[in-house]
């Protein structure tokens, strides 16, 4: 079993899968106690046109992803902040217009032939050494950040009036949440894809919600979680020659059942 191990793409997708549940953990909280669900689905599906102008114009995919992707964050952060009455409206226009053009760009794109599957529903064992570079530059700004401004963050997800009266800017803390959630699901799309990540963003943060008693607790046992479901996702996925994404999701999925289950006896 341990021999698969001393294949560099295995080793790759082991460390990229950890980082990525890490990440998904500590943003995956802020994104369910902000009740922000919704608009990380619409940055999720939108970074399709990300993924599609990165195709077109012959730019590494990361790039184009993590630009359109933040630029969608910034934009739905202004329609919330601003219009939160037509809120939903705008995020399925920008949700899809944003597939629209990725899909359009791909199209548009001569000679291209890629299995976009990849980027739908994830393909940990293609990870690169610089694809775990950019996750681990990640990885280190969303420590930083939740070290410097933990209890402004925290005023912010739980009671964003008493945050405000307190003198906290509550809309560059809302946008910073945002933006980070947007390279969140750039870097999960090399682990289980556009179309599951949400469940990724959600799932173990549920789990760690009904365990934890703080924050900071939510964060550390959902990115444990998730990077549980991720390991043994990858076992499954090398193990049967399946998806990895849908493997991991799946796990999760699962485990999320039996949680309940036991919740619901106990």
């Amino acid at each position: 079993m341990l021999e698969v191990f001393s294949y560099e793409f295995i080793q790759n997708a082991v460390i990229a899968g950890i980082l990525v549940s890490l990440i998904s953990g500590i943003i995956g909280s802020l994104i369910v106690v902000n009740r922000m669900v919704f608009l990380a689905g619409g940055i999720a599906h939108a970074a399709y046109g990300g993924i599609g102008i990165a195709i077109f114009a012959g730019i590494p995919i990361f790039l184009g992803t993590t630009v359109f992707a933040v630029f969608a964050a910034l934009i739905m952060a202004f329609v919330t902040i601003r219009e939160r009455e037509n809120i939903d409206t705008f995020i399925g226009l920008i949700w899809a217009v944003g597939m629209a053009i990725g899909i359009i760009l791909v199209d548009l794109t001569p000679g291209y032939n890629v299995d976009l599957m990849s980027y739908l529903f994830g393909s940990i064992l293609a990870v690169t050494r610089e694809d775990i570079y950019f996750m681990s530059a990640l990885f280190v700004v969303i420590i930083f950040v939740m070290t410097f401004w933990y209890r402004d963050i925290l005023a912010v997800s739980y009671d964003s009036e008493y945050a405000a009266l307190s003198g906290i800017n509550v809309k560059f803390f809302y946008t910073l949440i945002l933006i980070l959630s947007a390279l969140t699901v750039v870097i999960a799309i090399k682990v289980v894809g556009l179309i599951l990540v949400i469940a990724l963003l959600t799932i173990p943060i549920y789990i760690a919600q009904n365990l934890s008693s703080s924050l900071y607790s939510m964060m550390l046992i959902s990115g444990f979680t998730a990077s549980l479901f991720t390991i043994m996702g990858l076992w499954l996925s090398y193990n049967f020659d399946l998806t990895s994404g849908a493997c991991i999701i799946l796990v999760s999925a699962l485990s999320l059942m039996l949680f309940m289950i036991v919740q619901k006896i106990k």
